[in-house]
Formats: C-alpha cells, sequence, structure tokens
C-alpha cells in the first residue's frame, strides 16, 4: 500500500498538477477581475471557451509526457523523438485552423445579422422599441465598412501563434521536469551504488575470502610442495591474483570485462585443487571479448554457490560455467548438479537477493536474470548489456 501512494504523490507528479491548476485557474481570474460588479452576469461561455484550447494543451502534453518525452529521456532515440512531435506540432495546427472562428457557426450568424442591420446605425438604435427616450448615437460617422469574404488568413493568425508558443513552451518545460527529475534519480542511485559496492566488498570478504577458505587453500599448496613444486608456486600466484582483485579491483564501480573474468578463473583453479576425479569442472570463456567493463564480482556469487551446494565428494558431480557474446549483449550460464543436502552446510555465498539488488541498482531493467532449479540441475543464465 506505501509503495502505490509512492507512486501516486511523485514529486513530477505533484509539479504538473499544480503548474495545469495554475494555468486553468489564470483565465478564470482574469475574466472575473475584467467583470467587475457583474456578479450575476459572469460570462462563462468565455471561460469554458478558453478552457477548451486548453484542453487541447492538455492532451498533447498528456501523450508528449507519456509517449514522446520517454524517447528522449530514457532512450536517447533523438531523432525518433523529433519526428514524432514534428507530427504532433502538425496536427495541433491543422486542428487549430480547422476551428478558427471564421469556420464556426458564431462566425455564420454574425455575417447574417450584419448583412441585415442597416450600416449607417449603430447595433444599439434596433434594440428600441418607442419607449422612453432613444439612445443617443455616438458623434462619428459610420461609413461603410470594409467587406469581408468570411475566409480564414492563409497564415496563422495572432491567437493561433500564441497557442503554439505555448505548446512549445509546454513542450520544454515537460523535457526540463523530467530531466530534472531523471538526474536526482541518477544522483540518489549512484549514491546507493556506492553504498552497495562498499557492502558488496565486505560481504565478500567476510564469506568467501575468510580464514577457513585461506586454510584449505594453503592446505593444498603445503601438499603440492613435495609433488609438484611448480604447481604450488603456480597456485600461489593464483591466489595473490584473488587477494589483490578482492582487495583493490573489487572496490571500484567498473572493470574491465577481462580482468573480472581472469579473477573468476583463479578462483575456479583454486577450488580444483580440492576436489576429486569424480567432480568434472568446465570453463567456457571465448578469446574475442569486448573492450567493455562492468560492475567487479557479479558472476563470482554464482560460481561460488555451485561449488558451496552442488558438488559431492561420494557421486559424480560437476559445475559448467559458459561466456558468450552475441551482439551488444553478454551471456553467462552456470550450472551444477545438486548434491544432497548436508545438515552443516549453512547458507555460505553471498546472498541471490542481495545479487539481484545490485542488479537492479546498476542495470535497472537492461539485464535478464533467469534461475532454474530443477530436481537434479541448478541453472542460473544472466543477460548483461555490454555495448
Amino acid at each position: 500500500m506505501s509503495i502505490r501512494f509512492r507512486n501516486i504523490f511523485h514529486p513530477e507528479l505533484i509539479v504538473y498538477i499544480l503548474l495545469w491548476a495554475v494555468l486553468f485557474m489564470t483565465p478564470a481570474i482574469s475574466i472575473y477581475i475584467q467583470n467587475g460588479e457583474n456578479v450575476g452576469t459572469f460570462p462563462w461561455h468565455r471561460l469554458f471557451d478558453v478552457w477548451k484550447e486548453f484542453g487541447i494543451l492538455l492532451a498533447a502534453f498528456l501523450i508528449h509526457n507519456n509517449f514522446l518525452a520517454p524517447l528522449i529521456v530514457h532512450k536517447q532515440h533523438y531523432w525518433q523523438y523529433l519526428g514524432c512531435v514534428a507530427v504532433m506540432m502538425a496536427a495541433f495546427m491543422v486542428m487549430q485552423c480547422a476551428n478558427r472562428p471564421e469556420h464556426g457557426l458564431h462566425a455564420k450568424k454574425d455575417r447574417r445579422e450584419m448583412h441585415h442591420r442597416p450600416m449607417d446605425t449603430p447595433p444599439e438604435a434596433h434594440d428600441w422599441h418607442g419607449e422612453g427616450e432613444p439612445p443617443m448615437l455616438p458623434d462619428h460617422d459610420f461609413g461603410p465598412r470594409p467587406k469581408s469574404d468570411g475566409r480564414p488568413p492563409f497564415l496563422f493568425s495572432e491567437h493561433d501563434a500564441i497557442l503554439t508558443i505555448m505548446l512549445f513552451l509546454m513542450l520544454g518545460m515537460n523535457l526540463g521536469v523530467k530531466f530534472f527529475f531523471r538526474q536526482r534519480e541518477s544522483q540518489r542511485r549512484l549514491a546507493l551504488l556506492e553504498k552497495e559496492n562498499l557492502e558488496q566488498q565486505l560481504t565478500y570478504l567476510r564469506y568467501q575470502i575468510n580464514p577457513h577458505f585461506l586454510m584449505n587453500t594453503l592446505n593444498n599448496i603445503h601438499a603440492l610442495v613435495d609433488i609438484d613444486a611448480e604447481k604450488a608456486k603456480q597456485t600461489i600466484v593464483e591466489l595473490s591474483h584473488i587477494m589483490r582483485f578482492a582487495l583493490y579491483d573489487g572496490a571500484k564501480q567498473m572493470v574491465p570485462l577481462r580482468l573480472d573474468l581472469g579473477f573468476l578463473e583463479s578462483y575456479i583453479r583454486l577450488m580444483q585443487l580440492r576436489y576429486t576425479d569424480k567432480v568434472t569442472i568446465t570453463v567456457d570463456i571465448p578469446d574475442d571479448l569486448p573492450p567493455c567493463e562492468l560492475p567487479p564480482m557479479l558472476f563470482i556469487t554464482f560460481v561460488e554457490n555451485a561449488f558451496k551446494h552442488g558438488v559431492s565428494y561420494q557421486q559424480q558431480s560437476f559445475v559448467e560455467v559458459s561466456f558468450r557474446v552475441t551482439g551488444k549483449h553478454l551471456h553467462f550460464t552456470c550450472r551444477n548438479s545438486k548434491a544432497p543436502v548436508r545438515p552443516n552446510a549453512g547458507e555460505g555465498g553471498v546472498g541471490l537477493q542481495n545479487v539481484r539488488r545490485r542488479l537492479d541498482l546498476i542495470y535497472g531493467k537492461d539485464y535478464v536474470l533467469d534461475i532454474s532449479d530443477g530436481e537434479t540441475v541448478y541453472t542460473v543464465s544472466l543477460m548483461l548489456p555490454v555495448g
């Protein structure tokens, strides 16, 4: 319920409501002041005529705010936006030409009255029916009036130009307000993202690079010293890569894709030392990765969970990690067998809820995360924009 009310009373919507309320109230106040003491004869028809034109502007504003402005504010489709605005302006001009007073019934009625009214007497003289004093005529000569064929001018009239200018100002105001609140939202999300990156780093160091993990890795290295000294040296190098990345690059907002995947490969190679031949580990990373950047340590969460909950020492199990690039998207897939649940397994790793929250802060609606929890296989599929 609170989320619904927060969406209804969004500051941007409140700004629009206040602006349009002022716009609709201004002609009412102006006509009331001009009417003076004639309270009983308030010219409602004049106010309704103005509100009718404002209603057309309001309809154009709603179309622009809900359909056209997002093209340039959120999607940066500049040419598509300009084309749609040009079509809307052309439709507005055609509507203005079709609704000119020269085309209405009032104009025809006025022309009929002017045709039957004598040209040498003012209209007040025809209202006298012989009772009382006749109305006084002005002391000027009523000469012949210029003839008019009743056709509208070829170009915009002054009234049409004013409405067109108001429409342009309205569109500019709409874009200005939207850009203001988008910038405000971006700053808020950036602040949350910086805090989230710090929390992600601390959480990772707490759950993954912990004394238990280091103890197992060092024990594996100690066992390799007498068996394969060169492999033991390489393992120490891999461990140093992981520690360096987690302590320094993990605090950054964006890192090169190749660097992040190198960290992931080092982690997987260290994990391979802990398991026997019953565990099949497959890593597929293409060589032609795009030179792009992405937030650090997005994939380690899923890989860590795959080793934590998908590997068994008693039966055949597997972990498969693959990446592929199609167009402007990076596809990540992590599949693992489901091991029997251990009573003391604990939660382990970084929660998927935190991962989803981090993805929402970074990518909004531009990512796809699909998790399939089958009877024997657990699959994670993540698609991110990299173009």
